[in-house]
């Protein structure tokens, strides 16, 4: 299996995750030309791709949709709500865009794809667990971690989790108090600490790749991020890495998981 991060972060979050014949983006949050761009690197086409998974409306995560789906034939997939909204978005593009709801697999080629429910400022708002070969789970957009979450990532070769921010650069940063208030709710973002937590329950359920994701520019740094998350899992034999706002950072992997 194969996990591409091209973009994770407020200015945009895509990945493509590539498993036997079978390529799947999650989220579309860059410009088209940028997915476009990676594919031909890579030596693919729209033609290669099996579906759009999206997480939430949330612009840095459709912010390319709509030029996708009136360019490509590719099929979208979306949780119930999103979907809905999604089809009176784009209706010319109504017939492929998709319903896929929480708890419910859904099979695309040779992956089954398993969304579950994140906590967020948003209507609705999910993650991915995508098994075939191996299995990778994503998370971000989430102000608290469920059991819902956990089932869902828990015990994943490879997991991509919010660490958003560092909660003293937070507090003590230029955001006005609502945004900061909205970031800290449980329906908004991902500390550095409670993404350490999480990190610390992956390695114990046998996940042996963690990257951080969704890391703030402004109140946050890859550094810090990655320091705070460490010392939860000195010794438990887990690759620890950050995924770059303009990426890409792969992973490729048979039995255990590596970034490169």
């Amino acid at each position: 299996m194969k996990v591409s991060v091209i973009a994770s972060g407020s200015t945009g979050n895509c990945l493509l995750v590539s498993d036997q014949n079978t390529n799947i983006f999650i989220d579309a949050g860059i410009s088209m030309r940028r997915m476009q761009g990676f594919l031909f690197q890579t030596g693919l086409s729209w033609r290669d791709i099996g579906g759009v998974l999206i997480t939430h409306e949330h612009s840095d995560h459709i912010y390319g949709l709509e030029t996708l789906l009136r360019r490509t034939e590719v099929p979208v997939f979306a949780p119930p709500i999103v979907a809905s909204r999604l089809r009176r978005m784009f209706p010319a593009a109504e017939p492929r865009i998709l319903t896929a709801p929480a708890g419910e697999s859904i099979e695309i080629g040779s992956l089954s794809v398993l969304p579950f429910h994140t906590p967020h400022d948003t209507d609705e708002s999910v993650g991915y667990r995508v098994t075939g070969t191996g299995v990778f789970a994503l998370a971000t957009d989430m102000g608290c971690v469920t059991d819902e979450v956990r089932a869902g990532l828990l015990g994943a070769d490879a997991v991509l989790i919010e660490a958003n921010h560092d909660l003293r650069m937070l507090v003590n940063g230029s955001y006005p108090y609502s945004l900061k208030r909205r970031i800290l709710s449980a329906r908004g973002h991902l500390s550095n600490s409670d993404c350490a937590v999480l990190a610390g329950e992956l390695a114990l359920s046998g996940t042996r790749q963690i990257v951080l994701g969704h890391i703030s520019q402004e109140n946050n740094r890859p550094e810090i991020a990655l320091k705070t998350v460490s010392e939860k899992l000195e010794g438990k034999g887990v690759s620890l890495c950050c995924a770059p706002p303009e990426g890409p950072l792969t992973l490729e992997w048979e039995g255990s998981a590596c970034c490169t």
